[in-house]
């Protein structure tokens, strides 16, 4: 896996990218989320809550841009290790933690 993002920049969501990034996400996008899910719960027809998931779209890809803006090189090993191990976190312990120490959670 070379990298987290495309030729010009932009985030590509691979499921090692995602599950590297869960925690980011977590907190970054927890109001995003939360809509999204309370929306699906409140009407079963999922049209409605279209807008409501592309917010959690544009909210995921943003904090990933940001985080390889910020930390490309620990992204991209913790990324690339989960990519290796198939997202096994107990095998990328030390890759987590130097992605953490550059980029903390806000």
């Amino acid at each position: 896996m070379a990298s987290t993002v495309d030729a010009v920049g932009e985030p590509i969501p691979t499921s090692a990218v995602l599950m590297a990034s869960a925690k980011h996400i977590s907190t970054k996008c927890r109001n995003e989320n939360i809509a999204f899910v309370k929306c699906k719960k409140d009407d079963p027809n999922p049209e409605k809550c279209l807008d409501k998931g592309h917010q959690v779209t544009r909210c995921v890809l943003s904090l990933l841009k940001d985080l390889h803006k910020r930390c490309t090189k620990e992204m991209d090993a913790y990324a690339g290790c989960m990519y290796y191990h198939t997202n096994e976190f107990e095998l990328c312990r030390k890759e987590q933690k130097e992605f953490e120490k550059a980029c903390p959670f806000e």
